[in-house]
């Protein structure tokens, strides 16, 4: 299991569901997010409930993050708990038909976890 510190249980962070975008530089793929998903995601439904954080593949993860395992392809992308701990993962970006649904569906069994 890959850690960083643990945000504290009261801060906002820590009260809602987190999209990870482990990306680097160079990664047409993660390129192609950027220019097809990246605008409209902020402002979508899937945006408002898992807003996007990143992190370099090569560095440090982001405070208060737990991951299954570390990534090794960008870019991938893990759904995050209210508590940091990891609880999906798309590997790769497939485009736009795939990644909404995917991540619909991440955020859809988070919600009906109970931790999650």
């Amino acid at each position: 299991m890959v850690s960083a510190t643990l945000v504290t249980a009261g801060s906002a962070a820590a009260q809602e569901l987190r999209l990870l975008m482990i990306e680097q530089v160079g990664c047409v793929y993660c390129a192609a997010f950027n220019r097809d998903i990246a605008p409209a995601y902020e402002v979508s439904p899937e945006g408002q409930a898992a807003p996007l954080i990143r992190a370099d593949l090569r560095g440090p993860l982001p405070e208060g993050v737990t991951l299954a395992s570390r990534p090794f392809v960008t870019p991938t992308f893990i759904l995050l708990g209210p508590d940091g701990v990891e609880v999906g993962r798309l590997t790769g970006f497939p485009g736009q038909d795939f990644f909404w649904p995917y991540v619909n569906e991440m955020i859809d069994r988070a919600r009906t976890q109970p931790n999650g």
